[in-house]
């Protein structure tokens, strides 16, 4: 098929907004991103295309808070991730509820469980709004960013849509937590797909004999391991497998078509059950697309799963949420690339290893990400030169810890 192409017409914009930190993406790591970054004293704005913040983790009814431990009864994530943790399961609505690590229970006792929960995604996404707001956080609700001006090597303006039409925001420093890395893309650094596609699925709530639940249909992740399995299952969800065909995500019928699917075969999956009990009704679904992985940057350093090694320029450590005993140490080079200085990255935009990758795309290592970022775009506007040791004394200051060998104290 020959390929039509038309004429944009060329027009002026308005910029009508500036802030020195830009957030694209609303999502766990876009708000940890804003938050740091408000705290540190910056003007932030932050753009969500959707009308609620929390992305897969509200939105999308992933609810699963993943493991923050070692697997050994040792914490290995701190600052905002554990802030948005105590936050998600603050009114009591939870599925799972983390006592033992929330009485200070001895070590024997802690390294029985993991240190997660299953949340409710609606009082999370309502704290969330009310959290950014007090911080004073602009956001701006139905903004799709759809490119970006350059001056230089250097991102001058986000181009957005909104109600309102089509504008310009200028911003000192850009943070990328679209989790597809489009604002990579519009400013020409260089990022990398994955490999095998998206899977089927649109995970629900339902109420049956008095209960709500959590029915996980359709399973995106490419492999997990079966302590992750025993992780989803620990609240008693049901899940289930729909396909193993793939799709391409960023192809915009591709994803069109997986949607379509997902959302009918949920359709028959629930009316096939009301056959059996048919007071079973859905409460809600996911309003967008379960994507895990699509496309990451491919920064100053991909990252490799090498457990407890040292990183120098470490902003932070996080655990494998499909295994026990796995640390890792995150470095500030996968969060920038050379090529555009004034841009940063968090959540599963970061520059990883296709293994890696499934390990850093879960929420709390997300937030990691994403307060590291907030904090890194409230100090400069040109990351590649950041003094690192800045960054870190600031992140500390804010109860992260930087280390494997931290965590054990």
């Amino acid at each position: 098929m020959v390929t039509r192409y038309v004429q944009e017409q060329e027009r002026s914009l308005p910029v009508k907004k500036s802030c020195d930190v830009l957030v694209v993406g609303g999502g766990v790591a876009g708000v940890a991103a804003a938050m740091a970054a408000a705290r540190c004293g910056a003007k932030v704005i932050l753009l969500e295309r959707q009308y609620l913040l929390g992305g897969l983790a509200t939105l999308g009814n992933i609810t699963i808070y993943m493991p923050m431990d070692d697997g050994k009864g040792h914490q290995a994530q701190f600052g905002i991730v554990e802030e948005l943790f105590r936050l998600s399961i603050k009114h009591g609505a939870e599925t799972t509820y983390p006592s033992i690590w929330l009485e200070d229970a001895p070590l024997e006792e802690r390294c029985k469980t993991r240190m997660s929960a299953q949340y409710n995604p609606h009082f999370f996404a309502l704290e969330l709004e009310k959290l950014l707001t007090q911080l004073g956080v602009t956001i701006l609700y139905g903004a799709l960013a759809c490119g970006v001006t350059m001056k230089g090597n250097r991102i001058d303006t986000v181009l957005v849509e909104t109600v309102s039409g089509r504008s310009a925001i200028a911003a000192k420093a850009v943070i990328d937590c679209t989790g597809d890395s489009h604002i990579c893309q519009y400013a020409g650094a260089k990022t990398v797909e994955f490999s095998q596609g998206s899977k089927l699925a649109c995970w629900y709530y339902y109420l049956s004999n008095g209960q709500v639940r959590l029915r996980m249909y359709g399973m995106p992740e490419v492999t997990i391991s079966p302590e992750a399995q025993a992780t989803l299952a620990s609240a008693k969800n049901d899940k289930v497998e729909i396909s193993d065909k793939r799709y391409n995500p960023l192809d915009e019928d591709q994803l069109s078509e997986m949607l379509v699917l997902s959302h009918q075969s949920m359709l028959d999956d629930i009316l096939q059950r009301r056959k059996e009990d048919p007071q079973m009704v859905p409460v809600t679904m996911s309003t967008i697309p379960l994507l895990r992985k699509t496309r990451r940057l491919e920064g100053e350093l991909v990252m490799d799963d090498l457990e407890y090694t040292y990183m120098e320029d470490s902003i932070g450590t996080i655990s494998d949420w499909r295994r026990r005993g796995f640390v890792y140490e995150i470095p500030f080079r996968c969060l920038y690339g050379k090529e555009v200085p004034n841009l940063l990255v968090a959540g599963r935009n970061i520059s990883v290893t296709e293994s890696m990758w499934d390990i850093t795309r879960v929420i709390p290592p997300c937030i990691v990400t994403g307060q590291a970022a907030g904090v890194a775009a409230s100090l400069t506007s040109d990351f590649p030169s950041l003094d690192v040791g800045i960054l870190q004394q600031k992140l500390v200051e804010q109860g992260v810890r930087l280390h494997c060998d931290d965590i054990l104290r």
